[in-house]
Order: structure tokens, then C-alpha cells, then sequence
């Protein structure tokens, strides 16, 4: 597959410079390009790498100047990060395979209807009550459980378990090795001992949610743990029982929310971020790898550090940490001076 560098511009609404005829045929980085190539500027840390890049287009802002001769034909668009997206989008959606039929052996519960266009891998099994609407697609593998929903066009992935009860939006995506719906980690002090308290509650993932590969949704104590609408959940990220991520809200791997937190909407939440129980976090809120978020922190807020502070605030203090040695000498040598 084709497509001249004026044609793409044409579907991106951006505007050709050099070139305009060049073929492009797959997509690189730009330090990696090749010719047939289309690459991406968006970070200006990698600026240098344009004026040695192979590739033989690059979508790059319609800000960039460029500082010297450029080998290849340029592409100005808004936003390049998001343009590579879509075409990323375009392209996945032309060259992707089509699933549909149910493939053996797998288990189907009696009473479970299967849409002729969604798809069931093999030893998939999909429990009684189970609903599975049109265009889903169920790879092998895969656990459905009892009463469970699948919405229109979601996708669950080789080895993904959703237990019973548990409802998925049209056009989610839960990628191999996910638990959606494990009980919620709730047990009662007891004479010495614990005791298990049922979870009785469900998941439900709203439209357009993704969850990254074993990534884990514990089931609510009593009503829904709930990811909402367009967020997205990266590997290996723990969500205990009857938390609720708002809309929109994007997650990097290995963060941990203990229990009933609530986290706004338009979040966006480094890797290894661990929040503490029953807290709020308010809308569009950003923070930094390995934070601790030990209370509830307000709408807007940018935060970094255990316990987490301000990130213009952590950055003061971190150097400061950094001269630490020079200032203990510093006052050690000025306590000599005035015994």
C-alpha cells in the first residue's frame, strides 16, 4: 500500500513541502527512517535527528522552522503526534484482519447467542446468562463469566478472565491476561483472624476504555467499580474495589488505587503512582512517575514526590537534595569558624 506525500497531506489536512510526489509505504521513528518511510517531529528533543533522517517524508508542526537544508520532503500539520495517530488508526484498520464465526473447540452456554458477525476463538468459554453483542470479538482463550456483557465492537484478548456479572462498553479493549471483576481485597478483623467480606458488586468499563495487559478491575463490596468513558488503563495497574476513574483519564503502568478512591476526569497519572484509600482526586489533575497520593488533592493540580507536593516545589527541593553534601561542608566549615 501507497500513498504519495501530497495524498497524505490531502488526508491531513496539511501542506507539503519538497516533494510532493515522493512514495511513502510503512512508518519509522525518525532516528530509524528508511526510504518509503513516513516519521513524526513532535518532541523538540529529537529535533536534531531531522536534518539526518532518512525517511522519506516527516510530519512536523506548522510552527517548525527549520535550521539548516532538510534531506526529506516535510509534511506541516497541527499536531503531528496526533496525525501519526490516525494514520497509524487508518492503516491498522485497512491491513487487520476481520474476525467473525466461532472457532472450535470452545465452550458456548446454552441460551448464549452468538452475532454472526462477532468472533470466538478457540477454548474460549463463555458462561450462561453471557451477552455478546455484534462485532465483538472474544480470542482464545478468554473467560466470559456468568451475566456477563460484552458491548458492540469490544475486543477481549487471548487469556483475558471477566467474572461474573461484569459489564463492557461498546469498543473496549482488554488486552491479554487482564482480570476484570477478581473480588475486592476486603476482610474483617475477627478474634485474631480475618474474615473474607463478600463482593457482591460488579465492574462496568464505559464505552471506548482500554485495559492494558495484566492490568487488574476488582469488583465492588456492593454497587460498581467503574472506569468511565474514553480512559485508558496501561500493564500491570492494580484498581481495588469501588474505585471509579473518570472520563478520559490515561494511566501508565504499575499505579496502584486502594480502595472507594475516586479519580477526576482528564487525569493524567505517571507510572508507579500509589494512591491511598478513599480519597478524591479532581479533574485534570497530572502526576509524576512513582508519587505517593496519600489525601485528596484539588482539580488541576500538579504534583510529583512521597508524599506528593507541588512539581515546581519538588523540583526546588530536589536541588536542593542534590547540593546537600555542599551545604552540610559549607556549615560545618562555618561552625569551625565561630567556635
Amino acid at each position: 500500500m501507497q500513498f504519495s506525500a501530497s495524498q497524505i497531506a490531502a488526508m491531513t489536512g496539511g501542506t507539503v513541502e519538497g516533494d510532493g510526489d515522493v512514495l511513502i509505504s510503512s512508518f519509522a521513528k525518525i532516528e530509524e527512517g528508511h526510504p518509503g518511510a513516513i516519521s513524526f517531529l513532535a518532541n523538540p528533543k529529537y529535533a536534531h535527528y531531522i536534518y539526518g533522517t532518512k525517511s522519506s517524508a516527516v510530519l512536523v508542526s506548522k510552527t517548525f522552522v527549520p535550521e539548516h537544508a532538510l534531506p526529506c520532503t516535510i509534511i506541516r500539520v497541527d499536531d503531528p503526534y496526533a496525525t501519526v495517530a490516525s494514520l497509524l488508526a487508518m492503516v491498522e484498520s485497512m491491513m487487520k484482519p476481520v474476525r467473525c464465526g466461532i472457532e472450535q473447540p470452545c465452550f458456548i452456554a446454552e441460551g448464549v447467542e452468538i452475532p454472526s458477525d462477532a468472533y470466538v476463538g478457540a477454548f474460549a468459554y463463555i458462561a450462561k446468562g453471557a451477552k455478546i453483542f455484534p462485532g465483538a470479538q472474544i480470542y482464545p482463550q478468554a473467560y466470559v463469566g456468568e451475566n456477563v456483557e460484552i458491548g458492540e465492537n469490544a475486543v477481549v484478548y487471548a487469556g483475558a478472565k471477566i467474572y461474573h456479572h461484569c459489564v463492557i462498553g461498546r469498543r473496549c479493549v482488554i488486552h491479554a491476561g487482564a482480570v476484570i471483576g477478581a473480588d475486592g481485597f476486603g476482610f474483617a478483623p475477627v478474634d485474631g483472624h480475618y474474615n473474607k467480606i463478600p463482593q457482591i458488586g460488579n465492574v462496568v468499563l464505559e464505552d471506548d476504555v482500554e485495559i492494558g495487559a495484566n492490568t487488574t478491575v476488582d469488583r465492588a463490596t456492593m454497587g460498581s467499580t467503574r472506569i468511565c468513558k474514553g480512559s485508558k488503563l496501561d500493564n500491570l495497574i492494580q484498581i481495588a474495589h469501588n474505585c471509579v476513574v473518570g472520563e478520559n483519564t490515561v494511566m501508565a503502568a504499575q499505579s496502584g488505587i486502594a480502595g472507594s478512591t475516586k479519580i477526576g476526569s482528564q487525569c493524567m497519572i505517571g507510572g508507579q503512582v500509589g494512591f491511598a484509600g478513599h480519597i478524591e482526586v479532581g479533574d485534570n489533575v497530572q502526576i509524576g512517575a512513582q508519587s505517593g497520593i496519600p489525601s485528596s488533592v484539588k482539580a488541576g493540580s500538579r504534583l510529583m514526590g512521597t508524599p506528593a507536593v507541588d512539581a515546581a516545589k519538588f523540583a526546588r527541593q530536589f536541588v536542593l537534595l542534590k547540593n546537600l553534601p555542599t551545604l552540610a561542608s559549607r556549615l560545618k566549615s562555618l561552625e569551625d569558624k565561630i567556635k
